[in-house]
């Protein structure tokens, strides 16, 4: 496998532990920005799929996405693009555009989807060096795809020459992610595990 920090993109795929998922998604790194394809299935008792495309800044700063879900009854889709001074344009193809602040958040988190828990870890180097951050974090439900703004901890507990453990918290959850060298999560508690 290429580490996503080269130009050759990989694919990463996870596995879900707690319900019946599969998360797959395509990884491209060029001049330190980064483009993430991919899509969830969800086979429990609410089955649903998802895809999404996103693209990260130089920053790591969450630039634009757009995030499609499909169950037996609906489809919906969202794109979300923030705008260099900070504003978030929520658009849901209804013909308004909604725009937020969201607290200064420049992180994303699609629900189920483990490709997000990477940016704010990469972003911050929490998988080089011990730290801690509690952030504001643009939130997704899947699959009705409804935009919150929820508080996000990230802690280093341990550093190896395999990667990291960091601790992630927020109202409901309270998990370790072990990632890799480059950031990308090897296994969240109670979530998935990568294949």
């Amino acid at each position: 496998m290429t580490p996503p920090g080269s130009r050759k993109p990989i694919i990463v795929t996870w596995q879900g532990t707690a319900r019946t998922s599969l998360e797959s998604v395509r990884l491209f790194v060029s001049d330190g920005r980064l483009r993430a394809s991919g899509r969830l299935v969800v086979a429990s008792e609410s089955p649903f799929s998802a895809s999404f495309e996103f693209t990260v800044a130089r920053s790591g700063d969450v630039g634009k996405g757009l995030l499609r879900t499909t169950a037996a009854d609906t489809e919906r889709q969202i794109s979300v693009g923030r705008t260099q001074d900070g504003m978030w344009l929520i658009d849901r193809g209804e013909g308004t555009t909604q725009r937020n602040e969201f607290e200064g958040a420049v992180d994303v988190d699609v629900a189920g989807c483990v490709t997000f828990t990477a940016l704010p870890i990469r972003r911050l180097g929490l998988h080089r060096k011990m730290g801690e951050a509690d952030l504001p974090v643009l939130y997704i439900s899947t699959p009705d795809l409804t935009v919150t703004l929820v508080r996000q901890t990230y802690r280093t507990l341990e550093i190896t020459k395999d990667g990291a453990l960091i601790n992630y918290r927020d109202a409901h959850r309270d998990a370790n992610i072990k990632v890799d060298p480059d950031g990308l999560p090897l296994s969240y508690e109670d979530v998935a595990t990568r294949l």
